[in-house]
């Protein structure tokens, strides 16, 4: 692990995981505003994003402008916060290190459209863009989870499968049963346990949480294209990552597990000065998707 990532560690748990733990996410206005600010002050504002629309919801696409085989990154955000612009420096990385555009949808956020408003919008967004032609499926924490919830989704309708599907830190338990929730709350530098489960709560809004439409741990997966996902050993999530790719493997998917050894949430998200490892992780995701391409002679 590099000096960069042990000082970012203390500075996440100093500073960042305190002034989460103190938000509420049943009013989420602080939390979003706070994200969109760190995520302004390390890439600036997006100047190159482009603004479309997907399935008449607004969304930002970013990188190399090409026809094929879109990235379609679902944010993450615990459901209550995040926002395309604030991913736009992450995606632009990805972006050019795969030499694909990617489409950023700003899908429906909690509390002012709950559960089931973003598996819904994600699908007929995937229903448009997959009617187009070949799609690359993407997203980190919640949107990780969503991602997957949306991969199960694509199986139900037989629509065309992804290219492949990324999840980076996926969010896939909102029972929040898994034994790292607890184990590793001491050690995790980004998410604060009880925070989590509120917006969780905030999302579902009285739902179930075993729905497999919010907990794709509980999801079907016939037919289901490969899945590559990326965790910090020392997250909260981390048994959901371990406890997803048994789930998949169960069902005969193809699924790759990739643990990182004490990094943060979402570790791509930040900038290559700020921790090289994103920098290599960036250049991993790059790669899977250009040999899935390849295997799929696209």
């Amino acid at each position: 692990m590099s000096l960069r990532a042990r000082l970012l560690n203390t500075w996440l748990r100093r500073i960042e995981r305190p002034a989460l733990a103190r938000m509420p996410a049943d009013r989420p206005e602080k939390l979003r505003n706070r994200f969109a600010m760190n995520m302004r002050l390390i890439y600036g504002r997006p100047r190159k994003a482009r603004q479309i629309s997907v399935a008449g919801i607004p969304a930002l696409e970013v990188g190399p402008q090409n026809d094929s085989a879109p990235i379609l990154y679902l944010h993450g955000g615990g459901y209550v916060f995040g926002d395309p612009a604030s991913y736009h420096g992450m995606c632009t990385r990805i972006g050019r290190a795969a030499g694909r555009r990617v489409i950023i949808p700003d899908y429906p956020l909690a509390p002012e459209q709950p559960f089931p408003a973003a598996p819904e919008a994600a699908i007929a967004i995937y229903r448009e863009l997959s009617a187009k032609g070949p799609v690359i499926l993407a997203g980190d924490s919640a949107g990780g989870g969503l991602a997957l919830v949306l991969l199960s989704l694509i199986c139900a309708e037989g629509l065309p499968q992804p290219v492949v599907t990324i999840a980076l830190s996926p969010l896939t338990d909102l029972s929040f049963s898994g034994v790292s929730f607890s184990g590793n709350a001491r050690v995790e530098a980004v998410l604060p346990p009880e925070r989590l489960a509120k917006a969780g709560e905030v999302y579902l809004a009285g739902a179930d949480p075993a729905d497999p439409r919010a907990t794709p741990l509980n999801a079907d997966f016939p037919g289901a294209s490969a899945v590559h996902m990326w965790v910090g050993d020392t997250e909260i999530l981390l048994d959901d990552a371990r406890r997803m790719a048994d789930h998949l493997r169960r069902q005969g998917v193809d699924v790759h597990l990739t643990e990182a050894h004490n990094l943060p949430h979402v570790w791509p998200i930040f900038a290559d000065w700020q921790l090289p490892e994103s920098t290599a992780t960036v250049a991993e995701i790059a790669n899977v998707i250009q040999t899935s391409l390849d295997s799929a002679s696209l």
